[in-house]
């Protein structure tokens, strides 16, 4: 009991780990009202000061680090990196700090895999093991889950918010200013990825630069594409409101025929539980009685 209340103790201990080296970031909308309020205070030219995300990784040993990196893969730092952008990059949270919690996370679990395989020798390595192995990827697997789900939440608000930036142009707002509008008004990443880019023109990053940099931060087809529309637009002075307008159809018709591909799916994916759940307790009804008169008439 008392090695069972102890796994159980060191698997809360990992699985919190792994949650809170994703859970630091700010609400979507506190985000975008904070950079919006800083936006209308306006900035200086100088960038504005870092958090001390670069000490996080100093209180874990050195050892542990240069052990991680060690069964890592080359290039794994530039891996993590671009990760956390997908994820919306938690505040204080850099490559190192998400090697300091795999590396912790190969520990505790690997603990766990101690306690719970307790007996012989052969089933405490073979647990041992699996469980160091399971910690160590934990965090990989969490900081993608967490990027696939900021990118489908970026796809999904598209459409709704080109309707609104394209209301608020042909309303008579200037880009930025109808931009500001959308990222006030929406919630979610991409309102947090609107008011970033209000940030860096008003850091003095061009315009362009800022939607590309936006673009290359995420892994959403069609806000690359509406970017290249918008830097194209720029360079051979189309208005913005007609590629927003054609933006917004297109995006539109996206929705519907991702949404029209899911319901062709449906029937695929629910297959299996009727075969696995339905079925059989349908066999068991229809066969059941007649299989009990055979027997009695057999026996």
């Amino acid at each position: 009991m008392v090695l069972l209340l102890g796994a159980l103790a060191a698997l809360v201990l990992a699985i919190v780990l792994g949650a809170v080296a994703l859970a630091g970031g700010p609400s979507g909308r506190g985000g975008v009202a904070g950079a919006l309020t800083a936006i209308e205070h306006g900035y200086s030219r100088t960038a504005p000061e870092q958090p001390p995300a670069k000490r996080s990784f100093e209180t874990a040993p050195g050892w542990l680090r240069a052990m991680v990196l060690r069964l890592s893969p080359s290039g794994v730092e530039a891996t993590l990196q671009r990760r956390l952008d997908l994820a919306g990059n938690p505040p204080a949270w850099t490559p190192e700090r998400v090697l300091a919690v795999k590396g912790f996370g190969l520990f505790a679990v690997a603990g766990l895999g101690v306690l719970l395989g307790s007996g012989s020798l052969g089933t405490v390595l073979l647990y041992g093991a699996g469980g160091a192995v399971a910690g160590f990827f934990l965090p990989d697997v969490l900081l993608l889950n967490a990027g696939q789900k900021r990118q489908a939440k970026i796809r999904d608000a598209l459409p709704d918010a080109l309707d609104m930036l394209t209301v608020c142009v042909e309303a008579g707002l200037g880009f930025d200013a109808a931009l500001a509008q959308v990222a006030r008004n929406t919630r979610g990443p991409l309102a947090a990825e609107f008011a970033r880019v209000l940030q860096e023109t008003q850091l003095g990053t061009s315009r362009t630069q800022a939607l590309r940099a936006t673009a290359e931060r995420t892994t959403v087809a069609e806000l690359r594409t509406f970017v290249s529309a918008l830097v194209q637009a720029g360079e051979l002075g189309v208005p913005i409101g007609r590629v927003l307008r054609e933006q917004a159809r297109g995006m539109r018709v996206r929705r519907r025929q991702r949404a029209e591909e899911q319901a062709q799916k449906v029937p695929v994916k629910i297959l299996f539980p009727l075969v696995v759940c339905l079925f059989p307790a349908i066999f068991v009804v229809i066969l059941g009685p007649g299989a009990i008169s055979i027997m009695r008439s057999l026996f």
